[in-house]
């Protein structure tokens, strides 16, 4: 009797703890991304999408490899290296995941979309045919303009080379054929 009433508390205790591990993950990356909500907004929608990329919805390996390029010093970022530093590597796919698994933000583009520029075939097979992103590279589709044409800068500057490809695909393009590949991405 003493032992089937031990078993029975037990085995409650044991299941609770068991259900409370997951919630309390839960909290433990819900607490961590909050650092992220200051620039990149409480769902990964950023108050200044000029300056500082959406994440919600992005792609999950895209979003992995530039927090690892942020921890190791691959990626440059007043801002993101020392958060990124500061986490530990098992958090970063977590991080990642979370932000992955919100949904891209619906967005209405005022005025007609941009022409479909010259030479914006060349990204489709790494950025997909819609510019969703996919497991090597991120969306592109739906982000601002401005965050858009400083990063192909970026990359056609080396100021920015943690990609072996972008630098010279961005590199290979004229400053206004970049404009317009962001003023068409940024509409879709």
């Amino acid at each position: 009797m003493i032992t089937r009433h031990f078993f029975a508390i037990f085995g409650a205790g044991l299941g609770l703890a068991l259900l409370a591990g997951p919630a309390l993950a839960a909290d433990d990356i819900e607490a961590k991304v909050q650092m992220c909500v200051a620039c990149h907004g409480q769902n990964g929608v950023p108050t200044d999408p000029k300056t500082i990329p959406i994440i919600a919805g992005q792609q999950q390996s895209y979003l992995v490899k530039q927090l690892h390029d942020y921890r190791s010093g691959d990626r440059d970022n007043a801002v993101m290296s020392p958060i990124a530093k500061g986490l530990a590597q098992e958090d970063l796919r977590k991080i990642a995941a979370y932000f992955a698994a919100k949904s891209w933000p619906a967005q209405h583009v005022a005025g007609a979309s941009a022409p479909r520029p010259n030479g914006i075939a060349q990204c489709q097979p790494c950025h997909q045919p819609n510019f969703e992103g996919g497991p090597p590279a991120p969306r592109l589709a739906g982000l601002s303009y401005e965050y858009l044409v400083a990063v192909m800068r970026s990359f056609a500057a080396d100021e920015r080379s943690n990609n072996g490809d972008m630098p010279k695909f961005m590199r290979a393009l004229t400053d206004r054929e970049r404009d317009a590949m962001a003023r068409y991405l940024s509409a879709l």
